[in-house]
Parts: C-alpha cells; sequence; structure tokens
C-alpha cells in the first residue's frame, strides 16, 4: 500500500495549499468532537484575495465555478493540514456545497466536481466522500460557491 502524500499529490496536478484564512466571525476554522472534524465554511479566498465574486450563470461561468470550488476544497485542506495534519486523517466523510447563481443556470453537479474531484485526486481513496449541494440566494462577500466539509480523525 502506497503512502498518502496530499501535498505530493497537489503538487502533481500543479497546485498547493493556500495560506488558511481566519474565520470571520465568533466561531473556528475547524472544531473537533471526539473523532470527527467540522471545517467551518471556506470560500474562493486564495492568501487573503477574494475571488469568484458574482453568481454562477452571470458574471461566473460554469468553467470559472469548478475553479472557484476547487479553491475552496484547496481551502479546507489547508485547514485539515494546519490544524490536525494529514497524516490523522482516516478519511473524508461529507461536503455541503453551496452556490449563487442566475435563474436559469442549472450546471451545479459539475461545479462541485471541482471540490469533489480534488478530494479523490488529493486523498485518494480517503478523499471519496459523499455530498449535498445547496443553491442559496446570497452567500457572504458576494462570493459564488462555499464548501463545509467533515472528516473522520484518529483519536489520540
Amino acid at each position: 500500500m502506497k503512502n498518502l502524500n496530499p501535498k505530493e499529490n497537489l503538487k502533481n496536478l500543479g497546485l498547493k495549499l493556500p495560506k488558511i484564512s481566519a474565520p470571520g466571525g465568533n466561531y473556528v476554522s475547524v472544531n473537533v468532537r471526539d473523532n470527527i472534524a467540522y471545517i467551518a465554511i471556506q470560500f474562493p479566498i486564495l492568501n487573503e484575495k477574494y475571488l469568484y465574486q458574482g453568481r454562477l450563470g452571470n458574471e461566473i461561468t460554469t468553467e470559472q465555478g469548478y475553479k472557484a470550488m476547487q479553491l475552496c476544497a484547496l481551502n479546507v485542506l489547508a485547514q485539515i493540514e494546519n490544524k490536525i495534519g494529514f497524516n490523522n486523517v482516516i478519511g473524508l466523510n461529507h461536503i455541503d456545497a453551496y452556490f449563487q447563481s442566475g435563474i436559469d443556470w442549472d450546471d451545479s453537479p459539475i461545479v462541485v466536481n471541482g471540490a469533489s474531484d480534488l478530494f479523490v485526486n488529493a486523498l485518494e481513496e480517503k478523499g471519496k466522500h459523499s455530498r449535498a449541494i445547496f443553491g442559496v440566494e446570497k452567500l457572504p462577500r458576494n462570493f459564488s460557491v462555499g464548501l463545509t466539509a467533515t472528516f473522520t480523525i484518529k483519536k489520540d
């Protein structure tokens, strides 16, 4: 069995973990209860720069939405590595993906694959997960997408 190396897998994809962002309110980015890590919503922020703002199907294309969701997933992984460490991850359980779109846009599964593909490519078998997709009226800072996740982690 080969060793899981998410950073190397990301490098092979031409990606790297971004700097983690601070919470935007009175909450923590990673909340651990027993052996489950809950990751607070992550947005398409790259090293404190807000990206992909607007509505999918209006200002943001489906292809850009895929990249935006991929960036959200990178931010989830950055939080996990920073607070838990990849070596302590048993697996990704579930993701909740949020998006804001124009009225006639309907490609959310394609956009959310930006996150799903990244998790499976970076974490391999440990990245397989279930997911839910929610269209919302408005996301903070006019972000087009947002992503939460839960992981099972090793107990101390």
